[in-house]
């Protein structure tokens, strides 16, 4: 593979760029290193690509170009163009309500860098575990999103799913064996 050491080189500035305007303040400099970082990407896949060659669905003869960087590349293409459209729409609100556009500590930002490492311990041992058994917030709620419907609900509904049932053993059952699930012998259970 015959590679050039001039866009091995682009591509290093493109990328170290690209990372140095991404770490500032400035939204707007924060979209100009991403686009820094897509174009640098977009030029590693074109290394990577290799030689041109014949269209890869032309035919067998001769060198044939590998598709997959080529369908990288556009990919690449469609995400730079995505998140740089967000990255606008971010700045251009940004600027519409504090006519800037960089990003400044709040008041929670400032208290969260101060913290001691007594502090920082104090905040770990606070951790309640005993709420791990909820999975949503609207447990018992009548305004919850999420409604389960039963048959009794909508005459369309037809629950004759058969259900799972524990297993107990017949000493247990109050009503006799058979009648609350399958007998199961001693060499089933």
């Amino acid at each position: 593979m015959d590679v050039s050491l001039a866009l091995i080189v682009i591509m290093a500035v493109l990328f170290a760029c690209g990372v140095y305007a991404m770490l500032e303040r400035s939204l707007t400099r924060v979209l100009i290193g991403f686009l820094l970082l897509g174009n640098a990407t977009n030029l590693l896949l074109m290394i990577v690509m290799g030689r041109p060659g014949v269209a890869p669905f032309f035919g067998a003869e001769g060198e044939v170009s590998d598709p997959l960087p080529q369908a990288l590349t556009l990919t690449a293409i469609v995400i730079t163009f995505a998140v740089s459209a967000f990255l606008l729409a971010l700045i251009y609100r940004s600027w519409q309500l504090g006519r800037a556009d960089t990003v400044e500590d709040d008041e929670d930002d400032i208290a969260l860098r101060e913290r001691t490492e007594v502090e920082e311990d104090l905040m770990d041992d606070e951790v309640d575990l005993s709420d791990d058994e909820a999975t949503t917030d609207f447990v018992g709620v009548d305004t919850s999103p999420i409604r389960i419907l039963h048959h009794r609900d909508l005459a369309t509904i037809v629950d004759d799913a058969p259900t799972d049932m524990p297993f107990r053993p017949p000493q247990d059952r109050a009503d006799g064996p058979g009648q609350d699930g399958p007998d199961l012998g001693e060499g089933d259970r």
